[in-house]
């Protein structure tokens, strides 16, 4: 509206001004032929003189109504500069093995945490591994006094089964989830595999195996009651083969007694006796006896410290003398044996009938520490230990 204003006002003046010049310019003309000279004039010059002079006076005129007109107008905004964007998705690593799909765009990034364990809360897990019985020679008679009184108070495991015969292939399912074809008491068939302590070491576990009579720590070799067909860490090559993380790890068991002096037991512990007290040298009570005087000194010190780092002892066999078989294992395994689960978080006096191997044993461990599953641990009919827990 105000432009328009403007605009009329300066359109009347610019048309008064040119009234009064043409006003001017008739008089001028009138008094031109009234006072004609009488000498001959030249070409008459007053049709180019006044149009000059007009646009002489109108330009000022005009400039200033331009500028008049501009300033009334709104401000305009500041100019956009548009850029033009392109979307770039940058490649997505993955630990999967399988090819990795085409991007795609996701409206909300959500991160999902990892589910917590349905176990209690375990500081220590320590496995002590017997030698050859069935779960009928061992739970109800009375030479495994100490066995079947811990039964009683703490949880068994009815129908627990071994994977194979002979013995070495049980111990290395305990700790790699397979038993990698072997099917003997073989000195030299290594394995270059992850196993369990790997696992724990990457996840910030300490770990150690316990080996009684065992001359040296990473010792290769067998005495009169010292095998290395029971110590599954030396047939795994990045435990065996890096000498200095051997010997911090795989130690005789007297080694067993200072760490727990100087309340330095770590988080797994793997204990193995010899071949006398462990039931396969010697008779069951001589064995029997053996383990009590280990367990009373290891819940000593387990329920010394339990209120900060809650504990599982387990106890078992690592074959019987049958071939009975569960769980998707060959008809013919490793027979049935016992399995003890001694802690105050456990139920008391409770028996567990689901059908258990030692694939379920290092499932259950790797569950307590949400490591992921290794080898046939990962097995949808690999049942982990969840009905003995309070």
């Amino acid at each position: 509206m105000k432009l328009m204003v403007s605009g009329f006002s300066i359109l009347t003046i610019l048309s008064s001004m040119a009234t009064s010049m043409r006003k001017v310019a008739r008089r001028r003309a009138c008094s031109y032929h009234t006072n004609k000279p009488r000498f001959r004039q030249g070409p008459r010059r007053k049709e180019f003189r006044f149009p000059l002079l007009r646009l002489i006076v109108l330009w000022p005129v005009f400039l200033i109504s331009c500028r008049l007109a501009t300033s009334l107008l709104p401000p305009s905004p500041p100019p956009t500069l548009t850029v033009p964007v392109t979307a770039r998705l940058l490649p997505t690593t993955t630990a999967s093995s399988f090819p990795t799909p085409a991007a795609t765009v996701t409206a909300t990034a959500t991160a999902t945490a990892t589910p917590r364990s349905p176990l209690p809360d375990l500081a220590h897990i320590l496995v002590v591994v017997l030698e050859n019985r069935e779960f009928g020679s061992v739970i109800g008679r009375s030479e495994w006094s100490a066995v079947n009184r811990w039964a009683q108070e703490y949880a068994l495991l009815t129908q627990y089964y071994a994977i194979t015969h002979p013995s070495l292939p049980n111990y290395i399912a305990m700790m790699g989830g397979d038993t990698f074809g072997i099917h003997t008491n073989c000195r030299d068939c290594f394995i270059n595999a992850p196993s369990l302590p790997d696992q724990l070491e990457t996840a910030g576990y300490r770990w150690k195996g316990y080996f009684e009579d065992m001359p040296r720590p990473c010792y290769l070799g067998d005495t009169a009651t010292y095998v290395q067909k029971h110590n599954p860490f030396l047939y795994f090559d990045p435990i065996r083969t890096v000498n200095t993380r051997c010997a911090a790890h795989v130690v005789p068991l007297t080694q067993l007694e200072t760490d727990l002096a100087t309340e330095a037991l770590p988080d797994f512990a793997f204990i193995i006796p010899n071949q006398c007290h462990n039931g396969h040298d010697c008779s069951s009570a001589i064995a029997d006896a053996w383990l009590e005087t280990w367990v009373n000194r290891l819940l000593n010190y387990l329920e010394a410290h339990a209120a900060q780092e809650p504990y599982l002892l387990i106890i078992t066999w690592e074959e019987g003398q049958g071939n009975h078989s569960c769980c998707g294992l060959p008809p013919e395994a490793g027979g049935r044996v016992p399995l003890l689960l001694i802690s105050p978080l456990v139920r008391k006096g409770f028996q567990d009938d689901t059908p258990y191997t030692h694939y379920s044993l290092l499932k259950t461990i790797e569950l307590a520490w949400n490591l992921p599953y290794l080898g046939h641990a990962a097995d949808e009919g690999t049942a982990p230990i969840l009905a003995v827990w309070k």
